[in-house]
């Protein structure tokens, strides 16, 4: 947070000392004061029992307005959580509309100083956001019932988008990157005199630029807590009761959505060190096909024709099954072996007996069949569970890459090679990665060094300085074995 904003949980009491701004109040709570964003509060007389000041008069025992009966306080509460809803959503258009013609416009005209690339970093999909917005807020106008507010039917509106809400997952995933990409631009002093220039012709409040970015971030996280507020207080037998139940189902999962693949991202850069870490690695890069490492563990695999058992470590992905071979020294160093596509198998559990194929007795096994090819392949678990641990995994497996589909969800190519770029930074600073087998592997006596390096380096090289052992100093400090 800024250094002028305040801070607050849910519950908090906040005193608006200045609400001269529609969008940024000045506030204090126990804890001190600062700016804070007006949507995300509701003022407190919205929300409480009507005194009897504020209760419709009537006069001669007939209420106003031609002899319509009073409303009931619940009416009015949910009144003000449907104008609230309705003046956030206006206030957030004006909001995004600033962003695109205040800011994302002038940037266009400035070519010697802002890439395409660059605009996309810093302001995302918010264009997109933007005239899916419109589209909503518009929606919600159309279903507002001006005579009478609180029979208005929203929960529909949100029922009709929820589909167009996913695309806050590309700008809430790529906001870490408009961040650091403007901490980078705003060093510079041209920079900063030319966003502050744009806020100024757009007349904008004294916010920096990440903090009116961050907003997009805040709305899509706060549907939900308005859609709880408008079923709290709509009547089991209105219209819009069961489609505002729904709604809110609906926006919890879009929040969730918009969690999972914020996490699913920020485990490929993890993805991306661990194949970096792995020793002859082959083909295309992990990330191509696979975000998710779903579950990993040592298993024999069994080959044809002489029915070979090898114990291999295997590592299912989503789209595929790696397996590699440990060092038989350094048991934390991995040898890549291969990979198997599992889009195109599928798993068969085998009873403990004989295999007809091979002609071996197996247990705790497992076959994973390719129905194109008619390529098997025999997998043996050392533990029942650890075999039925397996085979939940290979259902998890298929169940998230069906979700990837229904949602759309992908790593782009920008994505995975700036991710594979961090690991090998990494690797760089990190510890050398090995070159070929070692040399304990190799049927050299010595290594071979060069003839021009010098002797003393050589001999540092040949016999490098071991600590002093503590084991007998420990083992003589043990007075049960003591004479």
């Amino acid at each position: 947070m800024d250094d002028q904003e305040l801070g607050f949980k849910a519950g908090d009491v906040i005193e608006v000392m200045d609400a001269t701004n529609r969008e940024w109040w000045w506030g204090r709570v126990a804890d001190g004061e600062g700016w804070f964003p007006a949507s995300f509060v509701r003022l407190r007389v919205n929300q409480d029992e009507p005194t009897d000041d504020e209760a419709p008069q009537t006069g001669d025992g007939k209420a106003e307005d031609g002899g319509t009966e009073a409303q009931s306080s619940k009416d009015q509460m949910r009144t003000n959580v449907i104008n609230e809803i309705l003046s956030t959503e206006r206030d957030y258009i004006k909001h995004l509309r600033d962003i695109c013609e205040g800011y994302i416009r002038q940037c266009r005209k400035r070519a010697d100083m802002f890439s395409e690339e660059q605009l996309r970093t810093i302001f995302g999909n918010i264009e997109d956001i933007y005239r899916c917005q419109k589209a909503f807020v518009k929606a919600l106008e159309q279903k507002f019932n001006r005579e009478r507010p609180h029979l208005s039917e929203l929960g529909a509106c949100f029922l009709e988008h929820q589909a167009d809400f996913q695309i806050y997952s590309e700008y809430c995933n790529n906001h870490p990157n408009a961040c650091v990409e403007l901490s980078r631009l705003t060093k510079l002093s041209k920079y900063v005199y030319f966003f502050e220039a744009c806020r100024l012709l757009q007349k904008m409040i004294d916010i920096s630029l990440d903090g009116f970015l961050l907003t997009p971030v805040q709305k899509i996280c706060k549907y939900p807590l308005q859609l709880a507020e408008l079923l709290k207080y709509t009547h089991p037998q209105h219209r819009d009761f069961k489609d505002v139940e729904a709604a809110l189902h609906a926006m919890r999962n879009v929040a969730q959505l918009i969690n999972e693949r914020k996490r699913r991202l920020e485990n490929i850069d993890k993805i991306a060190q661990w194949q970096s870490s792995i020793e002859d690695w082959e083909g295309e890069d992990l990330l191509v096909r696979s975000s998710e490492l779903i579950y990993s563990g040592e298993l024999t695999r069994v080959t044809q024709p002489q029915a070979k058992s090898q114990q291999r470590m295997f590592f299912l992905f989503d789209h595929q099954l790696i397996y590699c071979k440990k060092d038989l020294l350094r048991r934390d160093v991995l040898y890549y072996k291969g990979r198997l596509d599992m889009d195109g198998l599928e798993v068969v559990d085998l009873e403990d007996g004989k295999d007809r194929d091979l002609h071996v007795s197996i247990k705790n096994a497992f076959r994973l069949h390719c129905n194109a090819s008619g390529v098997s392949h025999l997998l043996c678990a050392r533990k029942p569970e650890q075999k039925q641990r397996w085979l939940k995994a290979f259902a998890r497996e298929r169940e998230q890459v069906r979700l990837d589909q229904e949602t759309g969800f992908s790593i782009t190519e920008l994505q995975r090679k700036q991710a594979m770029l961090n690991a090998s930074k990494q690797q760089a600073t990190g510890k050398p990665k090995a070159v070929g087998r070692p040399c304990y592997l190799t049927r050299q006596k010595h290594p071979l060094l060069p003839a021009s390096r010098p002797q003393q380096q050589v001999l540092v090289l040949a016999e490098p300085r071991r600590k002093p052992s503590t084991f007998w100093h420990s083992i003589s400090r043990l007075a049960p074995f003591r004479k």
